[in-house]
């Protein structure tokens, strides 16, 4: 078996297997080709994959004949258009919002398996990709929150005067909440912290932050992590929630996001302009649409003073470490797929099911063949 690993597009630093990962692969009889360059934005240059027992082969071999081909982001098209019928792919695939896409590799008989529909079980955590990334991605976003703010974090007492803790509000307590809960506390920060599951409210207490209720919220429970729509009542009793705490908030963090639909509206422009001149904001759910009405993608908008970030892709600022998180959670996905050095795709693991998005030429995800437009 030939696992061969793509060099990523422009903007994106991190790598799919880093030489350690390499090394255990090797000793299970896998032969792993790596393009040139593959790694080095992620600080793992070619000599490193060498050492652990890879190859350095060029895109064009790697996609013509290794029998699976590990990305992050989903390769450009004149690369994929290369892979020829039967081969696999695995990677971060988006599945939901690319339902074009895996129908055009479902027709050229493609076997795709996306991390990002790994089942959110207990046995599955370790190949849990959303919950790796986000983890960093929570605790950047405070980062860029802190040295983008015009203040300090924490109080002061100085001889000059004292300097009162910033207000950091935090929009939704997942994995990426959370960790931005611990970070903006140990910069001393105030943290608020708004969730629609209840569920969550102990563990933002227990990270010294305090919990914004708002009763009747439809139950989240199954949603892996993520947000659920909610009732028009609801909403409304939701935005009036935030529009009296963001109105005092220095740093606002906003993660809320709805698998394979729209992020939800969070932050209309009337919310943002009530909102403190020199304030932030970091939109995490930017790729799909933002959290607030002046959210774009990959871009720093300042509106009335107000300096709204939108990036859903910091871990790709932290390449080395969130490389090697990823490369784990990918080999231990990969030890369902391998036996005695071959590549087996057991379709009986719910896992491997679960991941799967498209096999022998059709749709095989259930929540994708739910999605309007795709053919069964």
């Amino acid at each position: 078996m030939i696992a061969g690993v793509l060099k990523e597009q422009p903007g994106e630093n991190r790598v799919s297997l880093v030489p350690e990962i390499v090394k255990q692969l090797e000793k299970q009889g896998v032969t792993v080709w790596i393009e040139p360059d593959a790694g080095t934005r992620a600080y793992y240059p070619d000599e490193s994959y060498i050492q652990a027992g890879a190859q350095i082969k060029p895109a064009g071999e790697i996609l013509q004949q290794a029998d699976i081909i590990l990305s992050i982001q989903i390769p450009e098209e004149s690369s994929w258009k290369m892979i020829p019928a039967g081969k696999v792919l695995a990677g971060i695939y988006q599945p939901l919002y690319n339902t074009a896409l895996m129908q055009q590799w479902a027709e050229k008989q493609l076997t795709a398996f996306s991390l990002d529909s790994v089942p959110r079980t207990t046995r599955a955590q370790s190949m849990d990709v959303l919950s790796s990334q986000a983890n960093i991605a929570g605790y950047k976003a405070v980062l860029v929150a802190a040295t983008s703010y015009s203040r300090y974090f924490p109080m002061f007492m100085t001889a000059a005067g004292s300097i009162a803790p910033a207000k950091v509000l935090i929009l939704g307590a997942g994995v990426a909440g959370l960790q931005a809960i611990a970070t903006a506390r140990r910069l001393g920060a105030v943290v608020e912290v708004f969730d629609t599951r209840p569920a969550v409210k102990e563990e933002v207490m227990s990270l010294g932050a305090r919990f914004i209720e708002v009763e009747g919220a439809a139950d989240a429970s199954a949603a892996g992590g993520y947000a659920v729509e909610q009732s028009a009542d609801y909403k409304q009793r939701q935005q009036e929630k935030i529009a009296e705490s963001i109105a005092k908030a220095d740093i606002v963090i906003t993660t809320a996001q709805i698998p394979g639909r729209k992020a939800p509206l969070l932050i209309p422009t009337a919310m943002l302009e009530r909102m403190k001149q020199g304030s932030v904001i970091i939109d995490l759910a930017a790729a799909t649409g933002g959290n607030t009405s002046l959210t774009e993608n990959n871009r720093t908008v300042t509106h009335q003073g107000v300096t709204i970030i939108g990036d859903s892709n910091l871990p790709s600022s932290m390449p080395s470490d969130a490389s090697k998180l990823y490369a784990k959670n990918m080999y231990n996905f990969l030890q369902l797929l391998i036996k005695n050095g071959d590549l087996v795709l057991n379709f009986s693991d719910d896992i491997v099911q679960g991941a799967c998005i498209t096999h022998s030429g059709a749709i095989t995800n259930e929540r994708l063949k739910q999605t309007e437009g795709v053919k069964l």
